[in-house]
């Protein structure tokens, strides 16, 4: 049974920082891509970064130079730094494993809010 598990959002202040925790089990995880996506209220859900198996990111130009994507295989675990967090942030952060299969944690609620 394949799990992705997010952890890590709440509530930060503009210009704050938050780091998100995504687990996996069932899967041989170092073989996915792992990507970060969110989805604010009223919004499409949008792709913010992704990491191949082989450490190569791409990011959003809109979370460029803020967030950092990084995995630890010995984990099993894709991280999320985010850093200088604006309003516009503010949204549900899902994770997602591609390989030949896609799978989705069920995300995690970032609100940026003064």
């Amino acid at each position: 049974q394949v799990q992705l598990v997010e952890s890590g959002g709440g509530l930060v202040q503009p210009g704050g920082s938050l780091r998100l925790s995504c687990a996996a089990s069932g899967i041989i995880f170092s073989r996915y891509v792992m990507a970060w996506y969110r989805q604010a209220p009223g919004k499409q859900r949008e792709l913010v970064a992704s990491i191949t198996s082989r450490d190569s990111t791409n990011y959003a130009d809109s979370v460029k130079g803020r967030f950092t994507i990084s995995r630890d295989n010995t984990k099993n675990t894709v991280y999320l730094q985010m850093n200088s967090l604006n309003v516009e942030d503010t949204a549900v952060y899902y994770c997602k494993a591609n390989y030949y299969s896609v799978y989705w944690g069920r995300g995690t609620q970032v609100t940026v809010s003064s």
